[in-house]
């Protein structure tokens, strides 16, 4: 059995397949797995409270894994640490989610690109065909992670208290979320997922997408992602296409193109979840 696993710091997809790439049962999906931020006790304990993932565990035979926080050395062996700790017979490759999104979004596996996530997180990379180009290294979400969904998630209840949403949009926003200030301090200071917190907010802008102040607010988060990230690559991106990966990019396709063509980049693919892409790359390889 082998295992192909999509994590972003919200949510953790894991598809099983055998040599040929058939999908042996449904996707199985955990929280997130993002080991910048989770302790080793709270990974193991992500991964063993899946009956799934446990009943199956020693016929594992390979796991990629592609997830956020795993860009840097040390998280990166946590992780690996644990997984080879847990699935013991299986053979284990860790690599940032970065690689996921090239992997999923290329039209063929030489192509040079600009490759962009849009997630939970967010991050840029150029891919010149055989190797991965990232020109920033992240600080993350506290500092960087522009137009992610943690990122909207901060400038609408930041608007809300600073009485900048327009009213219908601040009652319905109210109505939707617990908007009281020590519930907010709570999960932004005391709960081990800061980030997904805030990009649980997320899914209210595109149910509110009429809304003149949703529809800027997105463009404007799109505008600092393209100057803070995309315009790293100035030289590339007169010839090269720039892809995206992630919901929040799938759904805010729109705003991305306009944006686009306001600041002069090309848009290429826009891919909601990677791993089906993975699916094949990986079982072409092993055959």
């Amino acid at each position: 059995m082998i295992l192909i696993v999509d994590s972003g710091s919200t949510k953790c997809d894991w598809i099983s397949v055998d040599s040929s790439g058939k999908q042996i049962q449904e996707k199985i999906r955990t929280s997130g797995l993002n080991p910048e931020i989770l302790k080793e006790k709270k990974l193991y304990k992500i991964i063993r409270k899946s009956e799934e993932l446990m009943m199956n565990k020693r016929d594992v035979t390979h796991i990629f894994f592609y997830g956020a926080g795993c860009g840097t050395e040390n998280p990166r062996l946590l992780l690996k640490r644990v997984l080879e700790d847990i699935f013991i017979h299986a053979q284990v490759e860790v690599t940032e989610d970065t690689m996921a999104a090239v992997r999923a979004t290329l039209n063929h596996d030489d192509e040079a690109a600009i490759v962009c996530i849009l997630g939970t997180g967010s991050n840029c990379s150029y891919y010149d065909g055989s190797a991965i180009d990232q020109r920033v290294q992240s600080l993350g979400y506290t500092l960087m992670d522009d137009a992610s969904g943690n990122y909207y998630g901060k400038q609408m209840i930041r608007d809300f208290y600073f009485n900048h949403m327009p009213e219908t949009i601040k009652v319905s926003f109210a109505d939707k979320f617990n908007m009281d200030a020590d519930y907010i301090k709570y999960n932004l200071y005391k709960n081990p997922s800061p980030n997904a917190y805030l990009a649980s907010f997320a899914e209210f802008m595109f149910l509110n997408i009429d809304s003149t102040y949703i529809q800027e607010m997105i463009k404007e988060g799109i505008r600092l992602f393209t100057k803070n990230m995309i315009f790293q690559y100035k030289e590339e991106i007169k010839t090269a296409p720039v892809h995206f990966a992630g919901s929040i990019a799938f759904f805010a396709k729109k705003q991305i193109k306009e944006v686009a063509e306001e600041m002069g980049f090309t848009t290429g693919n826009f891919v909601r979840r990677p791993i089906e892409g993975l699916v094949a790359y990986h079982t072409k390889k092993l055959n």
